[in-house]
C-alpha cells in the first residue's frame, strides 16, 4: 500500500475492494447456507446433493478470495502465505464433507433399496415402466435447470460486470 494511509489505501482501489469483500461475504453466506442444509438433512428434509453444492460454492469463493488478496498483497506477504494455507484447508475440508455426504447418501439408498422378491412378474413389469416413465421425467428437469442454471449464470455475470463498471458491450465506464 505504500505510504498511503488503510483508508486512502481503500478509498484509491474501490473496485479491488468491493470484490474482496464480496468474496468474503460469499464465504460467509455459503457457510450459513451450509449449515442450514445439514439441519435439514438430518431432520430428513434436505438434499445431500444441497451440501454438496454448498460445499463447493465456499471453496469457489474461498478462491476467490484469496485471487483477489494476491492482486495487491506483497508476493512475500506472511499474511497471503496464511491465507492460501487457509484457502488449501478449506478445500481439504471441502473434499471431506463431500466424501462425507457421499457415504452418508449411499448408505441411506442401500436402506431404501427394494426387495422385489415377494413381486408377480405383472408387478415388477408395472414398477419397471413407471421407472422408466420417472427416468424421462427426471431427464427433462436436468435439461430444464440446466438451462436456467446457464440463464442465472448469465444474468449473474452481466450484473456483476455492471456492478463493476461494465457497459452491457462491455465497454468499461471510467
Amino acid at each position: 500500500q505504500g505510504a498511503a494511509s488503510p483508508k486512502e489505501f481503500y478509498a484509491k482501489n474501490s473496485r479491488w475492494t468491493e470484490g474482496l469483500i464480496s468474496a468474503s461475504k460469499a464465504v460467509g453466506w455459503g457457510a450459513t447456507v451450509m449449515v442450514d442444509a445439514a439441519d435439514l438433512v438430518v431432520q430428513g428434509k434436505g438434499t445431500f446433493e444441497e451440501l454438496m453444492v454448498c460445499s463447493r460454492e465456499i471453496a469457489a469463493s474461498t478462491a476467490q478470495l484469496v485471487a483477489a488478496s494476491k492482486v495487491k498483497a506483497d508476493k512475500d506477504s506472511a499474511n497471503l502465505c496464511k491465507l492460501q494455507q487457509a484457502s488449501r484447508g478449506v478445500n481439504q475440508a471441502t473434499a471431506g464433507v463431500v466424501a462425507s455426504t457421499k457415504a452418508g447418501k449411499s448408505q441411506v439408498e442401500e436402506k431404501d433399496s427394494m426387495d422385489f422378491s415377494s413381486m408377480t412378474l405383472t408387478q415388477i413389469k408395472r414398477q419397471e415402466m413407471d421407472s422408466q416413465v420417472r427416468v424421462l421425467e427426471l431427464e427433462n428437469q436436468l435439461q430444464k435447470e440446466r438451462q436456467k442454471l446457464g440463464e442465472l449464470r448469465k444474468k449473474h455475470y452481466e450484473l456483476a460486470g455492471v456492478a463493476e463498471g461494465w457497459e452491457e458491450d462491455g465497454e468499461w465506464i471510467p
